[in-house]
Order: C-alpha cells, then sequence, then structure tokens
C-alpha cells in the first residue's frame, strides 16, 4: 500500500498537474489592446508546457485571438532578444522567468520512500498530502513568473511592438530553440564576469554628474542587498513553518497509535487530540503556503527587477563614458585639425544616445518606484489579512478541541 502511495506521487511529479492560472496582478491591467495569459500548463517530466493565451486588437497582429505552447527555453531566448537589443538599451528590461525547478519535491520524494519502513500508513498518507500541495505550489507559482514576464512585456508601450514579441506570441509552430550546452554556458559564464567587472569599472571610472542617476544607483545597490537578506530570511521562515507542519504529522499518527493500545477513555481523548493536531497542521501549512506566495516571491521578484534597474543604469553609465571619451577625441581632432569631422560625427551620436537613455531611464525609473511600492503595499496587505484569518482558524480548532475534552 506504501509502494502504492509513492508510485502515486511519483506520477503527479513526472507527468505533473494541468493548472489554469489568473493573470498576473501586480500590472496594471486597464489598457486591453493587447492582453496575454498563460490559459493553461502541463508539466512532464522534464520540461514544463505553457499554453500562452492573447487577445489583442493592435493591427500588426493577423489575428484577433489565438494560443501557442511554448516551454521555458523560448521564454530566455525572448528576454535574450530585448537584453541584446541596442534600441531597448535605456528600458528596464523584465527579468526572466526562472527555470522550472522540481527537484526539490522529487528529493522529498525519495526521502518518503526510503522512510516508508518506519511510517504508519496514516503518517505516509498525511506526508503524501503534504508533499503533493507543496509540488503544486511551485507549480502554480514557475507558472506565475513566465506569465508576470508576459504580462509585462504586453503593457509596455514600447516592448509590446517588438517583432520578437508577436514572433512568440502569435507563430503557432516550435521555435526551435534549444537549451545552452556546456560551452555555451561556459562561454555566458564568462560574459557574466567580464560583465561584472566592466560594471565595477563604470562605477569607479565615470562620474555621473545627474543628482538622480546618481542616487539611484546608490539606492538600488543598497536596496538590492537588502531585498537579497530579506528573501533569505523569509524563505528561512517559511521552511520553518513547514518543519513545524511535518511536525504535527508526526505528532497526530503517534497519538493515534498510542490510543489503540488502550481502549476506552483515553483511547477517545487522545483521538481527538490527534484530530485536532491534523487540522492545526492543515492550517500551517496554508500559513507557510501563502507566506511565501505573497511575501517571499514578492521579495524574490524585485531582488530580479531591481537587478535589471541596475542593469539600466549601468548601461546609461556605459554611454555617458562613451560621450566623455567622443569628447575629448574630438578636442584632440580639433587640436591636430584631421578627421573632424568623423569626430564630431561620432561626438554627436554618442550625445544623442546618452541624453535618449536619460531620458527614457528616468521614466522607466519612476515607473518602477510606482509599480513595487503599489505591489508591496497590496501583497502585505493581503497576506496581513491571510495571517489573521489562519490565526483565527489555529484558535478556534484548539478551542473546539478543548471544549470537547472538557466533556468527556
Amino acid at each position: 500500500m506504501l509502494q502504492e502511495g509513492i508510485c502515486e506521487t511519483n506520477d503527479i511529479l513526472n507527468n505533473g498537474p494541468s493548472k489554469k492560472t489568473n493573470p498576473a496582478d501586480t500590472v496594471d491591467l486597464s489598457d486591453k489592446s493587447l492582453q496575454v495569459d498563460i490559459s493553461d500548463a502541463l508539466s512532464e517530466k522534464d520540461k514544463v508546457k505553457f499554453t500562452v493565451h492573447t487577445k489583442t486588437t493592435l493591427p500588426e497582429f493577423q489575428k484577433e485571438e489565438f494560443l501557442v505552447v511554448r516551454q521555458h527555453e523560448e521564454f530566455v531566448w525572448l528576454h535574450d532578444r530585448f537584453e541584446e537589443n541596442e534600441e531597448y538599451a535605456g528600458y528596464i528590461i523584465p527579468p526572466c522567468p526562472p527555470r522550472p525547478d522540481f527537484d526539490a519535491s522529487r528529493e522529498k520524494l525519495q526521502k518518503l520512500g526510503e522512510g516508508e519502513g518506519s511510517m504508519t500508513k496514516e503518517e505516509f498518507s498525511k506526508m503524501k498530502q503534504e508533499l503533493e500541495a507543496e509540488y503544486l505550489a511551485t507549480f502554480k507559482k514557475t507558472v506565475a513568473m513566465h506569465e508576470m514576464f508576459l504580462t509585462r512585456l504586453a503593457h509596455h508601450p514600447v516592448f509590446r511592438n517588438d517583432h520578437n514579441l508577436r514572433v512568440f506570441l502569435e507563430y503557432d509552430q516550435d521555435l526551435c530553440v534549444r537549451g545552452k550546452n556546456k560551452m555555451e554556458m561556459f562561454g555566458g559564464l564568462v560574459k557574466s564576469l567580464s560583465k561584472t567587472t566592466d560594471e565595477y569599472y563604470l562605477s569607479a571610472t565615470v562620474k555621473d554628474v545627474n543628482d538622480f542617476f546618481d542616487q539611484e544607483m546608490s539606492f538600488l545597490h543598497q536596496y538590492n542587498n537588502n531585498l537579497k537578506e530579506a528573501t533569505s530570511r523569509a524563505d528561512r521562515q517559511t521552511v520553518k513553518h513547514k518543519d513545524v507542519a511535518d511536525s504535527y504529522i508526526k505528532i497526530s499518527s503517534n497519538l493515534l497509535q498510542l490510543a489503540t493500545s488502550d481502549a476506552g477513555k483515553l483511547e477517545r481523548f487522545l483521538t481527538k487530540v490527534a484530530e485536532a493536531f491534523e487540522k492545526i497542521r492543515k492550517v500551517e501549512g496554508r500559513v507557510a503556503s501563502d507566506e511565501d506566495l505573497k511575501l517571499s516571491d514578492t521579495l524574490r521578484y524585485y531582488m530580479r527587477d531591481s537587478a535589471a534597474a541596475k542593469r539600466l543604469l549601468f548601461r546609461r553609465l556605459k554611454a555617458l563614458h562613451a560621450y566623455e571619451t567622443a569628447n575629448r577625441a574630438l578636442e584632440k581632432a580639433r587640436a591636430k585639425n584631421k578627421d573632424v569631422h568623423a569626430a564630431e560625427q561620432t561626438q554627436t551620436e554618442a550625445c544623442e544616445k546618452f541624453e535618449q537613455m536619460s531620458e527614457k531611464g528616468k521614466e522607466e525609473l519612476t515607473d518602477f518606484k510606482t509599480r513595487r511600492v503599489a505591489a508591496f503595499k497590496k501583497n502585505l496587505i493581503e497576506l496581513t489579512e491571510l495571517e489573521i484569518k489562519h490565526a483565527k482558524a489555529h484558535a478556534e480548532q484548539l478551542k473546539k478541541c478543548l471544549a470537547s475534552l472538557r466533556e468527556e
């Protein structure tokens, strides 16, 4: 019987559920001209297939409504197209959704199978339910993050007109995007290290004379570090709540086992206490799930979004560095009276690019502040309301248990 339970759970982990999701609620959805959501998703053994649903009134699209199936690698491909496009250097590129990762659930499943000999049937069944609930929560979060990425792009006044986004949303065939091999992953790591080195160099050598951007750089650096620490602590808090829920399972099972050894009044007493622990366990599991969704996920998303805002500022610093270099080159050309026209043209182009990035960057950073404040306010209020609701449910279960025990 225990082995059958393991197989059933394994089927869910490998073949996965098909779940519908709601649109991301941290983006302004008042503009209905391009609406994108993930209407369905299917988790298979080594991948997740997302059904992307689009409704639009924009004339650039061939139809008003269509469905396409996409995998994670295709989301990465789309994100990279925006990152690599120089036209978007002055914008905050929405962070790429994280790769679907169900390894933790599979590891717990393996441990559950290894520990089947030390568990009662009831304890195994409860642990299995917890594992399935955790997997479903992870699956829903994965879908939500991918949907949030598309929603951000679709509601951006510039990104929504991108050709690659239209291909992603409209082309009903496989985009033939493959995952990176080891050499490409190594190349990406080297490129990332090189980019980090360039950022340190720019920070140390280029002085931003614009107080707004200088203050934003200082703020985002500290803000991003604080978010990393807060996310780590929130994750640890969620894990502790899950550990408490697991402990309630064991306490409940042991009390039920103890009750079978002593018929009579003690048996009824222990059975009622065990039932109370089981109900409280479900409440504790909901607390962990809600804290993970409303707190940890919000912190984690804006940790990545603030990192994207920092990349915008570094791109602007790079443009400022190019502008200053062009100014010096123009001065030398004029001093030597050689190649002055080419130097003036280079300087003009560098100036225009820098000024455009500054103008767009200020708008993007202002919008970033408005967006994150609204998202944190909304999610923290909802988390507080849920915490109060769960605390009342917890207390109510204890009151019912005490009243029931007094009747004995």
